[in-house]
């Protein structure tokens, strides 16, 4: 087994003969490494390659000559040439015919069953890229002299690109294209998927198009399989919260919800818990609008509205489905809540998630839609608000001073990234959850029941250890998780 290198990705893009693709390199473990008196060199991680080699090396009109790799060392090489060639260049911008009239393309796209080559290369490039720089979400948005494309990456968008205005209807065509939408239809929002592969690398994509004064706005959520479902262990709770939470999926039956705007991490906190408690003797049913992952053993319920299919029709029939533990997405109105509560107190474990600022604005939500607060009282277990925060780059952390708020508390020592290319220069990466834990004891049951201010729950619960929010945050920022500005931007000071 050799001990050189391999030849930097811009070296070996140059070497491979026209008509041989980036696919039958990856697919054979084979990479270009020099030309010399007619002779090209080969990396193989395996000889059995070596026929496949010298076809290759025939296509440049040489012979071919063979040196061992190592096969992850030769992947990883194929894997950068795959970056470099996904990567959006300026030709491929040029090279895109510009049209200002999308009924024009319309016509096109149903003549022809082919797409123009650079969009395609246009519109792959966006997806790589963001997959690339963790992006969550890919937004184009049209406006009245350009179109913007933004990338959400750890909860904040960021300004990628500036298509010209006749970029818009070629770029628009071919995502929905891609994801099976009516590119005739563009007043009315639709809805559909793409699912997409990156090498060895599985996305979904969902995506969703609204109609707006300057053209169709695409928005594009990225699910990434390589990623996976979190576990409990991979939330980042601290192993007390975790326990307490625990504690509480374990029981037999009642209700927990989670709560907070959208983007907090309220799904991926439910399915991690989905899977924790997904056994052959349980029969997990759950009710979604999107299902955005498929769970293994868990019998999941989307959601549609235009066949009559709404959650709480679906819970109706969850029901006779005779099932142990059911989540239902959202609870958006009276009839879901009170199914779900009547659910809860006939012996299910019920998990679901509110739109509230805290956990104890939850049971006000719910007595607001009309469910009785004794109601409220005997089902509930617990509730959970939670935040995603970014976390500091530990490439560029450095130390800072501190201001307002922390001072009060009395944190005089905070710190920040100054940014770098890890981090593409925003100084954080990665995100880390905030878990505000509000269990139901029985005090709390009575006061709930008597219908109590907040003030005084949140009085009840602290003789539980409860802590708010704002206050998890101040111990992040202590302790050098976060920084201030980015705390106060996900909690704010209240």
């Amino acid at each position: 087994m050799t001990s050189k290198s391999l030849p930097l990705p811009e070296e070996v893009l140059e070497l491979i003969p026209q008509g041989v693709s980036l696919d039958t390199l990856r697919d054979r473990g084979i990479v270009p490494l020099k030309t010399s008196e007619g002779i090209m060199s080969v990396a193989l991680s395996d000889l059995s390659a070596f026929t496949a080699a010298q076809l290759i090396a025939s296509k440049a009109g040489m012979s071919c000559d063979a040196e061992i790799y190592p096969a992850s060392e030769i992947q990883h090489l194929i894997r950068s040439l795959y970056d470099i060639k996904s990567g959006i260049a300026q030709d491929t911008l040029n090279s895109i015919e510009e049209v200002n009239d999308l009924s024009e393309l319309i016509r096109q796209e149903v003549m022809s069953d082919t797409v123009d080559a650079p969009v395609i290369r246009l519109v792959n490039g966006i997806i790589v890229e963001s997959v690339k720089e963790r992006a969550t979400d890919i937004h184009i948005e049209p406006y009245e002299d350009r179109v913007t494309v933004r990338y959400r990456v750890d909860g904040v968008l960021h300004d990628k690109y500036n298509l010209s205005k006749g970029h818009q209807a070629p770029v628009t065509s071919r995502i929905k294209v891609m994801a099976n939408l009516d590119i005739a239809e563009r007043f009315i929002p639709q809805d559909g998927r793409i699912g997409i592969s990156l090498g060895e690398r599985m996305v979904d994509i969902r995506v969703s198009s609204l109609p707006t004064q300057h053209g169709e706005r695409i928005v594009m959520r990225l699910l990434d399989r390589a990623r996976g479902l979190l576990s409990l262990e991979d939330l980042g709770m601290k192993p007390d919260e975790r326990i307490r939470l625990e504690n509480l999926i374990r029981r037999p039956n009642g209700m927990i919800l989670f709560t907070g705007p959208t983007g907090s991490g309220k799904s991926t906190s439910l399915y991690a818990i989905l899977q924790a408690l997904a056994k052959p003797s349980v029969n997990i049913i759950t009710v979604e609008d999107p299902i955005e992952y498929d769970l293994p053993g868990v019998g999941q319920v989307q959601v549609n509205e235009k066949a009559g299919l709404t959650f709480s029709s679906s819970l109706r029939s969850i029901l006779r489905q005779d099932p142990d533990i059911i989540m239902i997405g959202e609870m958006r109105d009276f009839d879901t809540a009170h199914i779900g509560i009547q659910s809860s107190l006939t012996g299910h474990l019920v998990l679901s998630t509110l739109h509230t600022n805290d956990s104890i604005s939850a049971i006000t939500r719910l007595t607001d839609m009309g469910i009785e607060p004794y109601l409220v009282s005997g089902s509930l277990l617990g509730i959970v608000a939670q935040r995603l925060v970014r976390r500091i780059c530990p490439h560029c952390k450095e130390e800072t001073a501190t201001s307002g708020v922390l001072l009060q508390h009395g944190i005089e020592k905070a710190w920040r990234g100054r940014g770098c290319e890890k981090c593409l220069n925003t100084g954080y990466m990665g995100r880390f959850g905030l878990y505000e834990q509000f269990d139901v004891s029985g005090e709390i049951q009575v006061a709930i029941a008597e219908n109590a201010p907040p003030s005084e729950l949140r009085r009840l619960a602290r003789k539980d250890g409860f802590c708010t929010l704002l206050e998890l945050g101040i111990r992040a920022v202590a302790n050098g998780e976060t920084t201030p500005e980015e705390m106060l931007r996900v909690v704010g000071e209240v």
